[in-house]
């Protein structure tokens, strides 16, 4: 590719976001985009099968599979980091869960100098982005490109976990996205007519005609280039080649909680110490890049349950698996359209609490790290997950490389609060357990280590905690010395580039952050409009006064 290439916009990884704003953008014929992604094109049957979860999240199956730093609050251990790596990122890869998050969660974005992006002012984005099969309110969109619904073929045991919950005396919560962000559901996940539908199948399939949308996948983003401190192009390597494409009015960086950091930095805009360690010439100090990494970490308990209606090793499992597989095949319905975590519930540790501080989620599987380790037989497993966690950490380069992963450090469980949390959160999963509606089935603990103490309790959650794939926060929002952007997206200090993906989050939402970062695309694509419109109109302005002023009166 010649470095004469230019488009008016050019949208830096084909993530959750990504894919809207490059969707969004070249509904008007008159500009031309460009996504580039640095995975392949999102054609692999295993992200259009909802199961496939199961298979990506631990292999490099369109996958990045970052590692974190040694993490002291997890005992030393090495955290392990999935993201999508093709169109759609992570949503490519993911559990498909819908969740946008409780009022309040925006609310706290507004309080922090953020106008428009409290709930009320989001609401209409996430609608504008929804289809909703299953609802349809003033809560709900219809009409979205992102198909939400519940299950296809839900699996029975995730009734039998609400009822759990009712029994344990947790309310009911029949639309999580609803009124109320509190209690027992069942999940809704992101899928149509039984297979996934990621950002890239809603916002860019459908569109994939336009003659104004050019993508490029494979094409890895090293460096972004400034005339000055307006950034006006993009170096990127593809096939083996290095490439350079400019853009006549805006770069969009989407890369993700970790890529949008770490390209910042490789191009010079960042702590300026950091930039100087790695011989990186600095465009711009800007001391919040990498800054606040905030990440969900999750604990998982799995349970044996003589029952086939639950996914398992055994030689029926897998006869039961081929019965799915020519099912799913054939009608695209069975229990290959799970994607395993089937119910879920948001609960308080106290009821002086505004908003829930535990997510409980029902994976109708027993599992260790992220599906690395299995257990024979069949069963189920419960995630306590620590929906506002006080711990922060970085992200930083490991080195100038631009190839290079970087060094991840979300410093999971390094605030005593966190711990304290958790620990409760694993006792509401006891709790849940030992109700009528669970010990119906004798489910057995895999595990043989004691967990009756808080001290023996806190000691196993060290020990097997990980995260749940929700990084934020590593270009955030805001007005104090540490936001990278403005409330309206746009880098501090520099000009014709804005970021927008989940790494603007100035404070982590209390749930999975898809459906957010689908808002915050839909978001950052009308602020681009609203711009460019508003430019429109200055120039013509000019033009009508240097008109005029050949022509006096």
């Amino acid at each position: 590719m010649n470095e004469n290439v230019v488009f008016d916009y050019i949208v830096i990884g084909g993530g959750a976001a990504g894919c809207v704003v490059a969707g969004r953008l070249s509904e008007d014929p008159t500009v031309s985009v460009c996504l580039l992604e640095a995975g392949g094109p999102d054609s692999h049957p295993l992200i259009h099968m909802p199961a496939g979860v199961a298979v990506m999240v631990p292999t490099s199956i369109n996958n990045w599979q970052y590692q974190t730093v040694p993490q002291a609050g997890l005992k030393g251990r090495t955290g392990y980091q999935p993201r999508g790596k093709t169109l759609g990122g992570s949503s490519s890869i993911n559990a498909m869960a819908y969740h946008r998050g409780h009022p309040e969660d925006f609310d706290r974005w507004a309080a922090l100098g953020n106008p428009g992006w409290s709930y009320q002012e989001v609401l209409p984005f996430f609608k504008r982005a929804e289809h909703n099969e299953n609802f349809d309110d003033p809560l709900h969109g219809q009409n979205g490109p992102l198909n939400v619904r519940f299950h296809t073929s839900p699996n029975p045991f995730g009734e039998v976990f609400v009822e759990a919950g009712l029994q344990a005396g947790y309310p009911a919560c029949p639309d999580q996205n609803g009124a109320t962000m509190e209690g027992f559901g069942r999940l809704q996940v992101m899928q149509k007519d039984g297979q996934r539908c990621s950002a890239a199948r809603a916002y860019l399939t459908p569109n994939r005609a336009r003659p104004n949308l050019h993508i490029e996948t494979h094409a890895h983003a090293t460096r972004i280039l400034f005339d000055g401190k307006r950034a006006v192009g993009i170096e990127f390597m593809q096939h083996g080649f290095k490439c350079v494409m400019h853009a006549r009015s805006e770069l969009i960086l989407s890369s993700g909680a970790f890529g949008s950091p770490q390209l910042l930095l490789l191009s010079g805009i960042g702590p300026a110490s950091q930039l100087l360690k790695h011989d990186i010439a600095v465009i711009h100090d800007l001391p919040g890049v990498g800054k606040n990494l905030v990440d969900h970490i999750d604990y998982v308990h799995s349970y044996r349950i003589k029952s086939r209606r639950l996914m398992g090793l055994s030689l029926l499992g897998v006869w039961d698996t081929l019965k799915a597989g020519i099912r799913y095949w054939r009608h695209r319905t069975g229990p290959l359209t799970s994607n395993f975590a089937e119910a879920c519930a948001f609960v308080k540790t106290s009821p002086d609490l505004r908003q829930a501080d535990i997510e409980l989620a029902l994976t109708i599987a027993m599992f260790a790290d992220h599906g690395r380790t299995l257990y024979r037989g069949h069963g189920l497993s419960l995630h306590a997950c620590l929906l506002h966690p006080k711990s922060a950490g970085e992200l930083t380069l490991a080195s100038a490389d631009p190839l290079a992963a970087p060094l991840i450090d979300p410093a999971f469980l390094t605030h005593p609060d966190d711990i304290a949390t958790l620990i409760e959160g694993y006792k509401i999963i006891r709790k849940v357990m030992s109700t009528p509606a669970f010990k119906a089935f004798a489910p057995k603990d895999v595990l043989d280590t004691p967990m009756n103490t808080d001290a023996e309790i806190e000691q196993v959650l060290r020990s097997r905690s990980d995260t749940l794939y929700h990084p934020v926060g590593t270009c955030k929002m805001g007005a104090d010395a540490m936001a990278v952007v403005d409330a309206r997206l746009k880098v501090r200090g520099l000009e014709g580039l804005r970021v927008a993906d989940a790494s603007i989050m100035p404070t982590i939402i209390g749930c999975s952050t898809t459906a957010a970062t689908v808002m915050i695309g839909e978001k950052a694509a009308d602020f681009i409009r609203e711009d460019r419109a508003l430019n429109a109109a200055d120039t013509s302005k000019d033009d009508h006064e240097t008109t005029a002023s050949h022509h006096p009166a």
